[in-house]
């Protein structure tokens, strides 16, 4: 039987899913609809519990039960756990109560608020791999993080055995990650989509790929097939959508607009609020814009 470093694979897109609320609760129902609606849009696997899925604000038996939840469906994605904290001791718990759950890995970003050191960062992700045998991806994100993991940095985990992709969201360190070629790396820029698959990336964390979910893969699939052309023309369309997406804190917009197509109710957890009455008509626009660009796939 293989060990879980060797089945461990991030290509393609691995959506950072939401988390559904309702009255409060995490609402199970819907994240079962979900799992199952980006499974058959051609996702390659979740990401549960990230920042766009309110990770922190989710206590461990909330986590089991969506879990559990996704788990039923026999054909269901592979997930990966959003595991952040400011306690390395906190985060190492929490990994050793969610790994009986068998994830393809854990998207683990450095400890935020505190600023550590590269040394600091370093240290936090040996304890985190001392914690699990499942792969971990590291998670460059200084905007929520407030610390930047330098390449070198990243460079040195590779070399350990749990350490098997990284999530970059800067375009220039995500290109250079490319070019290096000693981590996989993973576009976490949404923006940088297109160019990541462009220059021979494998992999990616789209949030944004919540909605129109089988366009984004067409945009990755033709991009990795050489068809750069074709690529641009259907991504173009995605990009003023992507840009509303982000305009408000993430994952207000994109609950606002998932709740416009009947997909889950419009609720987050505070005290992350819901996204201004002004972006609506805006987001519908937007919407609207990438429904009336053609896919290859209606055209076919």
């Amino acid at each position: 039987m293989d060990t879980p470093m060797q089945t461990a694979s991030f290509e393609g897109l691995w959506l950072p899913m939401i988390t559904p609320m309702r009255g409060g609760y995490v609402d199970c129902e819907a994240a079962q609809a979900l799992a199952r609606y980006y499974r058959n849009a051609g996702v390659a696997g979740l990401v549960l519990f990230g920042s766009t899925g309110e990770g922190n604000l989710l206590a461990i038996p909330e986590k089991i039960d969506m879990i559990e939840a996704i788990r039923q469906d026999p054909h269901a994605l592979p997930l990966v756990f959003g595991a952040g904290g400011v306690d390395t001791r906190g985060v190492a718990a929490a990994i050793r109560r969610l790994d009986k759950y068998a994830p393809a890995g854990y998207l683990v970003p450095p400890p935020y608020y505190l600023g550590p050191s590269q040394q600091g960062i370093l240290w936090h992700y040996r304890q985190i791999a001392w914690a699990t045998e499942r792969p971990i991806i590291l998670y460059n994100i200084p905007k929520r993080a407030g610390v930047t993991m330098t390449v070198e940095t990243m460079e040195a985990l590779a070399l350990l055995p749990n350490f098997s992709a990284v999530k970059e969201c800067n375009p220039p360190v995500l290109m250079a990650l490319n070019a290096r070629g000693h981590l996989n790396a993973l576009c976490g820029e949404d923006q940088a989509l297109l160019d990541h698959f462009l220059v021979g990336g494998r992999g990616a964390i789209p949030a944004a790929a919540h909605l129109f979910p089988e366009r984004f893969v067409e945009v990755m699939q033709l991009a990795r097939d050489g068809h750069a052309e074709a690529a641009r023309e259907l991504f173009e369309p995605l990009r003023g959508l992507i840009r509303l997406l982000f305009a408000e804190p993430n994952p207000a917009p994109i609950k606002r607009a998932l709740a416009l197509q009947g997909l889950i109710a419009d609720e987050l957890r505070l005290p992350m609020t819901s996204a201004s009455r002004e972006l609506t008509p805006r987001l519908q626009r937007a919407m609207s814009v990438v429904q009336g660009s053609p896919s290859r796939l209606q055209t076919a």
